[in-house]
C-alpha cells in the first residue's frame, strides 16, 4: 500500500519527502535534536514505534496471548513490571501519553467532549505541544499515526474527520471509539468508510497493512516516529475469523478479589451484588475469552512490523514500545467488566521496550507511568525533555542501564467520575448520578466516583493512598506487600502520622506541574 503524506493544503503542510530549506532559526531548532545519547556522530537518529492497545490489563494476564510480542519486544529488551497510568480511562490516559502530563494539567477528564476529549479546547491548547508535534516541527521526524486517537475524535462539534492534529505527516485515524468492522477512518483529513469484509476491513489487520505500507514508502532521509493504536482488546471484542475458537478452556482468573464483596470500600464498590449470578459469571468469562482472541491479531501485527523493519534494515536503529491505555477488570470485587477504578487491575499496564543499547531479557521494577513516554521519546530523538512542560521523566537512562540512578517513588492517579443528574436508562429505579450500569443494576461509575491516589513504591514501602471527592471524603489505603489483591482497607489502622504525610503528598501532586511533579516523595531522602 503506497501512502501519501498530507497534501499541500490544510493542516500540517510539510511533505516529509520535501522539507523546506532550513532557515538559520530552523537549523538552530533542529540542532537541539541532534545530540542523541549513545548515538555515534554522523549516524542516523533512531526511529521510534509506539504500539498502543485499548483496555489491555497486566494484572489479570493480559499479556498471556501475546507470545510473539513478548519474544520480539520483551525478551529482546526490557519489561517494566511496575508501569501505571495516571487515569484508568481511555481518553484521559491517551491525552497523558501525548502530552506527558497528568490529567489535571491537560484537562481531559473523561471520554466526552464536555470532558475535553478531543474538544476544540484540547486542539487549541494541548495538541500543538504534544511530543509528536515537537518531533515533527523541531526534530524533523516523519510522524505516522494509525488507529484509535481519542474517543471523540471526528465529532462534528470538534472539526469532524477533516481535523488533523498538528504534528502528524501521515494520519489514518479512527472516527471515535474502537470498532473492528463498519467504521470510518480519516485519511489525512478525508473520510474513508469500511464495511464488514474480513479480508479488507478488519481494523487490526488494516492498521498492520497501512503501517507496512508506510515503512516501504517513507523517506529514507529523515528518521520516523510511528504510533499504531489498535482497537483490541476493547469491546465489542470481535476476533478475526481464524481466532474465534481460541482459548475455549480459558476463564477469567479466580483470584482472591474475584466475586467477593468490597468491604470497607467506596460506596460504588460496595453496591456490587455478591455473589454474582451464574449468568453474570458466564458473561464475563466469555468477555475475557474474546478479549484474548482479539489480541492474537495484535500479536500478528507486531510480528509483521518487526519482520518488515528487519528486512528494510531499520530494526537495529528502531526503538519499539508496547503498552496499553489502561487496565481492566472481570469480576473483581463483584464488578462485572470495565475499568475506571483505583485498583491495580485497572491502573497497571504492560510496558515492553526494545531498541539500540537496550540489553535483552531485562526486567525493571522502577515505578513508571505513561506520562514518561513522551519525555523518553523526545530524549531518544535528542531533544531535552526539560525544555517542555511535561510532568513525566525520561526512561532512557533506565533503558540504557544507568547505575546509581535517582528515581521517583510515587506517581499520581486521578479520575473524575461520570454521571448525569438523571437516572441511568438501564436502571431507572436507581438514583440519578450513576452510569455504566448493567441489567442487574450493578453500576461501574458515578459522578462522585471522583478520586485521587498516590501510588508509592520504595525499598521499604508498597502503598496506595486514595481520597474521594464526595460527602464522606472517603479514604482507601492499601499495603500491597501484605495485600496485593487490595482486599483490606487499612485507612483506619495505619499510623496517623504516615497518613498525614501521604495526604500532604497527594495535595502537592494534585497541584504539581512540570518539575514539581518530580520532587521527592514521602519515603525519599529530602
Amino acid at each position: 500500500m503506497w501512502l501519501l503524506p498530507l497534501a499541500p493544503s490544510g493542516p500540517r503542510r510539510d511533505n516529509p519527502r520535501h522539507l523546506p530549506s532550513c532557515s538559520p532559526a530552523l537549523l538552530l531548532l533542529l540542532g537541539s535534536c541532534l545530540g542523541v545519547p549513545g548515538v555515534a556522530a554522523g549516524s542516523r537518529r533512531p526511529n521510534v514505534v509506539l504500539l498502543l492497545t485499548d483496555d489491555q490489563d497486566e494484572v489479570l494476564g493480559g499479556m498471556t496471548p501475546l507470545k510473539k510480542t513478548k519474544a520480539l519486544i520483551g525478551e529482546m529488551g526490557m519489561t517494566f513490571s511496575s508501569a501505571y497510568v495516571p487515569s484508568a480511562l481511555c481518553c484521559p490516559s491517551r491525552a497523558s501519553i501525548l502530552t506527558g502530563k497528568y490529567p489535571h494539567n491537560h484537562h481531559v477528564v473523561n471520554n466526552t467532549l464536555e470532558g475535553n476529549c478531543s474538544s476544540k479546547s484540547w486542539q487549541k491548547m494541548q495538541e500543538p505541544n504534544t511530543f509528536p508535534a515537537i518531533l515533527r516541527s523541531v526534530c524533523g521526524y516523519q510522524t505516522f499515526f494509525a488507529g484509535k486517537y481519542l474517543n471523540e475524535y471526528g465529532a462534528p462539534d470538534a472539526g469532524g474527520l477533516e481535523h488533523v492534529p498538528l504534528g502528524w505527516s501521515y494520519w489514518y485515524a479512527l472516527e471515535k471509539n474502537s470498532k473492528y468492522y463498519n467504521y470510518t477512518l480519516s485519511i489525512n483529513g478525508k473520510a474513508r468508510k469500511h464495511g464488514e469484509n474480513y479480508s479488507v476491513d478488519y481494523l487490526t489487520d488494516v492498521l498492520a497493512n497501512i503501517s507496512l505500507g508506510f515503512l516501504d514508502s517513507k523517506s529514507n532521509s529523515e528518521p520516523f516516529f510511528m504510533m499504531i493504536s489498535t482497537p483490541a482488546p476493547h469491546s465489542p471484542w470481535t476476533a478475526a475469523p481464524q481466532y474465534q475458537k481460541a482459548f475455549q478452556n480459558v476463564f477469567a482468573p479466580r483470584n482472591k478479589n474475584f466475586n467477593i464483596h468490597g468491604t470497607n470500600k467506596h460506596w460504588l464498590i460496595r453496591q456490587a451484588k455478591t455473589p454474582m449470578t451464574n449468568s453474570s459469571i458466564q458473561f464475563l468469562d466469555n468477555v475475557f475469552r474474546k478479549r484474548w482472541q482479539t489480541l492474537l491479531s495484535v500479536d500478528d501485527l507486531v510480528e509483521k512490523l518487526v519482520k518488515r523493519l528487519e528486512s528494510n534494515g531499520e530494526l537495529d536503529n528502531t526503538y519499539i514500545f508496547f503498552t496499553s491505555d489502561n487496565g481492566y477488570h472481570t469480576g473483581q470485587f463483584s464488578l462485572p467488566i470495565d475499568k475506571r477504578q483505583l485498583y491495580e487491575f485497572d491502573i497497571k499496564v504492560p510496558l515492553l521496550v526494545r531498541g539500540p543499547g537496550i540489553k535483552p531479557n531485562q526486567i525493571s521494577k522502577m515505578l513508571v507511568a505513561n506520562i514518561d513516554l513522551g519525555p523518553t521519546i523526545l530524549d531518544i530523538a535528542g531533544y531535552n525533555p526539560n525544555k517542555t512542560q511535561m510532568d513525566g521523566m525520561s526512561l532512557l537512562p533506565i533503558l540504557k542501564g544507568a547505575r546509581n540512578l535517582t528515581w521517583r517513588s510515587d506517581v499520581l492517579v486521578e479520575y473524575q467520575g461520570e454521571g448525569r443528574n438523571v437516572p441511568d436508562p438501564t436502571c431507572p429505579s436507581l438514583s440519578p448520578g450513576v452510569s455504566q450500569c448493567f441489567p442487574d443494576c450493578v453500576c461501574e461509575d458515578a459522578y462522585n466516583n471522583t478520586y485521587a491516589c498516590v501510588r508509592t513504591m520504595s525499598t521499604q514501602w508498597n502503598l496506595q493512598y486514595c481520597e474521594f471527592d464526595d460527602q464522606e471524603v472517603f479514604v482507601e489505603v492499601y499495603n500491597l506487600t501484605a495485600d496485593p489483591d487490595q482486599i483490606t482497607n487499612i485507612a483506619k489502622s495505619i499510623d496517623p502520622e504516615l497518613l498525614g504525610k501521604m495526604n500532604y503528598r497527594l495535595m502537592m501532586l494534585q497541584s504539581c506541574s512540570g518539575p514539581t511533579c518530580r520532587t521527592p516523595g514521602v519515603f525519599d531522602p529530602g
